[in-house]
């Protein structure tokens, strides 16, 4: 596919803000999943660095609050801001997924880009933790990172080459996350499958000149995508 959203954002700008598989391009698929109105509430949990809030914000008239354990909120609002974004536009703040500060039914969509694999995988967290915030018929939009098949018990060496074994573990494949999501009551699944863009989104991001990427080219050179896979998950809450 095409990314023209995506595209709207410069090379230098996406390999500075970057933290992993090009998130604009995965953001811009997992949206084709699915229609948000303009001037929706959206929650963009695990934003990063604000890439993913900046695109749906400026590029989908969405409003957006960009929540992230591990980033600066203020070098956020700097970033919207170049962007022509105001604080009416994207609300950057510091918040940890387990005890996000928002409201009951406060959202119309949330969006996680490259994130949700570190804290989804305990599988009560959906229910307890994250559906209650979004309004009855909202939906939620994941792209995880994940495998092919899971392969745990016996890890390829092109895997190996950049990451431990404690690592991959937050990697799963698109069964594991079925099985996961589903014991989650009030929620109905509307789709799970495959990104297309998952080769040249790792692509970008070894590309970008900094020690995490640097340290991923190994695997990747070896030939670790032909395990790993990015999976889009689109759910309704009832």
């Amino acid at each position: 596919m095409n990314y023209p959203k995506a595209n709207s954002f410069s090379q230098s700008i996406m390999h500075a803000r970057s933290m992993g598989p090009n998130p604009l391009k995965l953001c811009e698929e997992l949206l084709e999943m699915t229609s948000i109105p303009a001037g929706s509430v959206v929650l963009d949990l695990g934003s990063g660095a604000g890439l993913t809030s900046a695109l749906m914000a400026r590029e989908c008239g969405l409003t957006v609050y960009a929540a992230d354990l591990w980033s600066d909120p203020s070098d956020n609002m700097r970033f919207f801001e170049e962007c022509g974004l105001t604080n009416r536009q994207v609300v950057p703040l510091k918040a940890d997924a387990t005890a996000l500060p928002f409201a009951h039914g406060f959202f119309d969509f949330v969006v996680s880009v490259d994130s949700y694999n570190y804290f989804g995988r305990d599988p009560a967290y959906l229910g307890e933790h994250l559906l209650p915030l979004v309004k009855p018929g909202g939906e939620l939009l994941f792209a995880i990172p994940g495998m092919v098949r899971d392969c745990h018990d016996d890890l390829p060496a092109c895997l190996l080459a950049s990451w431990t074994p404690e690592q991959l573990d937050y990697m799963h494949d698109i069964g594991w996350w079925r099985s996961n999501i589903t014991q989650a009551e009030g929620v109905e699944t509307l789709g799970m499958c495959e990104m297309a863009c998952t080769r040249e989104a790792w692509a970008d991001w070894v590309e970008c000149d900094n020690e995490y990427a640097a340290g991923d080219r190994a695997a990747v050179e070896a030939g670790a995508l032909d395990h790993l896979n990015t999976i889009a998950v689109r759910l309704r809450r009832k």
